[in-house]
């Protein structure tokens, strides 16, 4: 029951970060976007992964990049061209797509806050413009394990122990406002929009 409700919020949390992004940016059929942090799994089933290249209105201008084989998500999404690759070394030409999307991956990139701004600054490198989110450090729930406050613990065994006790066993290191905003090379926009945080740029 908790896993549906999770669900169910976090696909209404990012159908509205897609009109978010359209609103902004308003692409057309012609507009090449590059979402990196893709998983191998497809869309739907209580599943809300991969939304972006479910929901998009034109998948085939998508290049999706996952750290994984990708072969379901291919399968899932033949229009979409599915490229294996670690998001802080892109295998792509400096502004070779003009929309640059990822979705909670930032958070997730090992090294600390230097793996961090590598990966953000790949994304920059290779698209003109950039939509970047990650959960809010400093709004109380955690989204991952859905309690409060368990992503205040500071790392460690004990915070480690608790996330692997709901099922959560990944690098985590989230940010505020701030630290998102200090990983680009040029200045951006921070959205604060209570659980998650929206930087888009350059402004």
């Amino acid at each position: 029951m908790l896993r549906q409700a999770a669900s169910r919020v976090s696909l209404r949390s990012r159908e509205r970060k897609l009109r978010l992004f359209l609103e902004l940016y308003r692409p057309g059929p012609q507009t090449t976007v590059v979402d990196v942090g893709v998983t191998d799994a497809p869309f739907g089933g209580g599943s809300t992964d991969n939304f972006f290249e479910a929901l998009y209105p034109w998948p085939e201008r998508i290049t999706a990049v996952g750290r994984t084989e990708l072969e379901r998500f291919a399968a899932a999404f033949p229009q979409v061209r599915a490229v294996r690759a670690d998001g802080r070394e892109l295998p792509f030409a400096d502004a070779e797509f003009e929309l640059g999307f990822s979705n909670a991956v930032v958070e997730h990139v090992g090294g600390g806050r230097s793996g961090q701004r590598q990966f953000v600054l790949e994304l920059c490198r290779v698209a003109q413009r950039v939509f970047v989110t990650t959960p809010n450090r400093w709004f109380p729930l955690d989204p991952h394990t859905l309690l409060p406050f368990a992503h205040w613990l500071p790392p460690g065994a004990a915070r480690r122990r608790l996330f692997r006790a709901r099922g959560f066993d990944d690098v985590l290191d989230p940010l505020g406002p701030k630290e998102l905003a200090a990983l680009f090379p040029y200045p951006v926009r921070v959205l604060n929009r209570g659980l998650t945080l929206v930087a888009v740029g350059p402004v």
